[in-house]
């Protein structure tokens, strides 16, 4: 018995295309998993149906090759079948296995899904008490093919629980339980005993095979016999005739011989003994009474609920029907209407039967094709988060609890439309473990990153310069935000420590400045004094002196400290307005004036290389950004028209331009005043490394 073992990432593939989506027992439907255990069926309707009929009638083995002389005027002609010496059947082959395969009609069904593998083991176990083996092949089937599927769970669980154990997929060994060997065990038993009965009925039916041949030989000595009482051959015919209906079922292969030389031979026992007309009517009369009784049984299996068991006693008649003899050829026509027309209602009913059956697989079929293309168009796309992996990985399994609810398909779509879904969302639960694979060591490195944030967090905690510090502090803030998630059992402690190192950073900065407090009286006191000096200052008549001027003004009112907040804002709007009013007086343009501003501004970043470096890449971004603007705007202006609407959008476009324009100047002279004073801090910096050195050589 070959068994499965391979682990799978959603629910395991149906054993058989007929039972895909229920363990539960299907009296109506063959299950495919015992189709194996069951000798072929026999169909007795057509003794054609596994070899060619002979294009004339067969003789006995001791006849010559001619056909049996006429007889002559004065001779009785003993009355021969007239009806079709097969009954044909309209169904194809596959419909007639099914319909040998739909029995023990009265075998009850029962649901073994919920059922453990444990209760599994021990309802196989209790069937096997049955002594009839043959009531109870589909629940056998039914109970098997729930326990391959609870078994392919639970060696699933088992594998993924040696992975998060921290296993390697490659060393893990899939071995059969006590429970599955338990189980192996009770199966092996059933199908011992199953085979046995197949066999034991093989063997009669070769016991039936001898039987019937010695019948044969018998009727041919009966025919070559000199016997001289009419009715002593007669009688001993009859007890032939009754032996062969008596005996039971041939091997299938052997049918369409022995019924055509069993009907050879009673045609020549006829024709050698010539029995008298009124015999053989009384003969007759007895085989119209028979078919009769046969056509009034067909009759009434009309009305049978049941399509597969009419169709089988139907079957048993028209088996029936073979074995009786020949009627008065008067009745001959009408008896065979009469039952042939009952047979084909049946037929009839029963290929009405398995068309409707394949319109419901042909939607069922529809409606899975529907569900796979669900499922391609899930995923189609990798998702990008965690949560819409697990989104997906729902809605997959919803998919799949709705496809189990859908009856079989046609038996040739089954497998490739339940290999295209199934192979769909293994491919998903393979991605997606590939993924969180992924996002594990993406965890690893962020919580990495997360540990170096927290070390010059703390270092920055114990500095005394805030501004800069506090910068940097928030920086690193801002780092931390963009920086994923890291594993859930180490995220709320790295996450306290880099609060902490935050906090007591702050909480030190807090302190430092809630102490200068004090000084504020102070410095509002050197701010009014700075004020009334620059309103009283005289400037000159050289530019550049004045701007040097103004920039000390700025210099000095910036190292002043705190104010009180309540003067903050009058104080700074009062030195605003004389600082403009200054640069309106001496002719100072906006431009020169932002360019002495932006000078004083960058005296706070000079010396820190990362933000000397991050102010020049945003002056040359913004720089570049105005240059594709400002060529945009020319290349529209070619395509403006002479109109009245076209040059109010030129002189749109000219007045952006023209700001463009100022603006780029603005931004270059700012990116000039940065690289002078980088030069002017580099030099410092050497000359100070000179003297460094020129003192430790002395």
């Amino acid at each position: 018995m070959e068994e499965t073992k391979e682990m799978q990432p959603v629910a395991n593939e149906p054993e058989t295309p007929v039972e895909e989506t229920s363990c539960a027992n299907n009296n109506t439907e063959t299950l495919a998993a015992d189709a194996a255990d069951q000798p072929a069926p026999i169909d007795a309707t057509n003794p054609t149906a596994e070899e060619d009929a002979p294009t004339e009638q067969p003789k006995a083995d001791h006849e010559q090759d001619t056909a049996p002389s006429t007889p002559t005027d004065n001779e009785e002609q003993p009355a021969t079948p007239s009806e079709p010496e097969t009954i044909e059947n309209t169904e194809n082959t596959d419909e007639k296995d099914n319909a040998n395969d739909d029995t023990e009609e009265a075998e009850p069904e029962v649901d073994y899904t919920s059922r453990s593998r444990e209760e599994l083991v021990s309802d196989l176990k209790e069937l096997l008490q049955t002594d009839d083996i043959t009531k109870i092949k589909n629940r056998v089937a039914a109970l098997k093919l729930c326990f391959n599927n609870a078994d392919r769970e639970a060696k699933k669980a088992a594998f993924e629980q040696f992975l998060a154990d921290g296993g390697n997929k490659d060393e893990y060994q899939d071995r059969d339980d006590a429970t599955a060997e338990a189980f192996r065990k009770a199966y092996a038993t059933y199908r011992e005993r199953r085979q046995k009965h197949i066999d034991e009925i093989e063997a009669r039916k070769q016991q039936n095979l001898q039987a019937k041949q010695q019948i044969l030989e018998e009727l041919r000595k009966l025919i070559d016999s000199d016997t001289e009482s009419l009715k002593q051959t007669y009688d001993e015919f009859n007890t032939i005739q009754e032996r062969w209906k008596a005996i039971g079922e041939v091997p299938r292969t052997e049918i369409n011989g022995l019924w055509q030389n069993y009907h050879f031979l009673v045609e020549q026992f006829f024709n050698k003994v010539k029995m008298n007309k009124e015999l053989m009517l009384l003969d007759q009369k007895k085989n119209l009474e028979s078919k009769t009784l046969l056509c009034e049984k067909a009759e009434e299996l009309i009305v049978e609920t049941s399509i597969t068991k009419a169709f089988k006693e139907l079957q048993n008649l028209r088996d029936q029907w073979r074995e009786i003899g020949p009627v008065p050829v008067e009745q001959n026509d009408e008896i065979w209407a009469r039952f042939r027309n009952a047979a084909n209602q049946i037929d009839q009913r029963r290929k009405e039967f398995y068309e409707q059956r394949r319109q419901e697989q042909d939607n069922n079929l529809l409606a899975k094709q529907a569900l796979l293309d669900k499922v391609n168009e899930l995923t189609a796309e990798k998702p990008a988060s965690t949560k819409s992996w697990n989104d997906i990985s729902a809605q997959l399994d919803e998919l799949l609890k709705i496809w189990k609810t859908i009856g079989p398909v046609p038996k040739e779509q089954n497998e490739d439309i339940w290999n295209n879904f199934k192979g769909g969302i293994d491919r998903f639960y393979e991605q997606k473990k590939q993924y969180f694979d992924g996002l594990k060591d993406e965890q690893t490195e962020n919580y990495n990153k997360k540990i170096d944030l927290c070390l010059q967090a703390e270092a920055i905690a114990k500095r005394e310069d805030w501004k800069k510090a506090t910068e940097e502090l928030l920086k690193l803030q801002e780092e931390w935000k963009q920086i994923g998630p890291v594993n859930k059992k180490y995220s709320e402690k790295i996450w306290h420590r880099f609060r902490g190192a935050c906090d007591e950073f702050f909480a030190k900065k807090s302190d430092y400045f809630n102490n200068l407090r004090g000084s504020e009286q102070e410095n509002l006191e050197k701010k009014e004094a700075l004020l009334a000096e620059l309103k009283s200052h005289t400037f000159g008549d050289d530019k550049e002196e004045n701007l040097n001027a103004i920039k000390d003004f700025q210099r000095r009112w910036m190292e002043i400290g705190y104010v009180p907040i309540a003067e903050k804002q009058r104080l700074q709007k009062d030195f605003r307005d004389t600082i403009n009013g200054y640069f309106e007086q001496l002719k100072i343009s906006a431009r020169e004036a932002q360019a002495n501003a932006y000078r004083e501004k960058i005296r706070n970043v000079v010396g820190n290389r990362q933000a000397t470096n991050s102010e020049r890449e945003n002056l040359m971004d913004q720089i570049t950004k105005l240059r594709n603007d400002l060529s945009l705007w020319e290349n529209n202006l070619g395509f403006l028209a002479n109109s009245k609407q076209a040059d109010l959008l030129k002189e749109e476009f000219e007045k952006k331009m023209q700001n463009a324009r100022q603006q780029i100047a603005l931004l270059q002279a700012k990116l000039k005043i940065l690289d002078e004073a980088s030069k002017g801090d580099n030099a410092k910096k050497e000359a100070d490394a000179d003297t460094k050195e020129s003192e430790a050589e002395s």
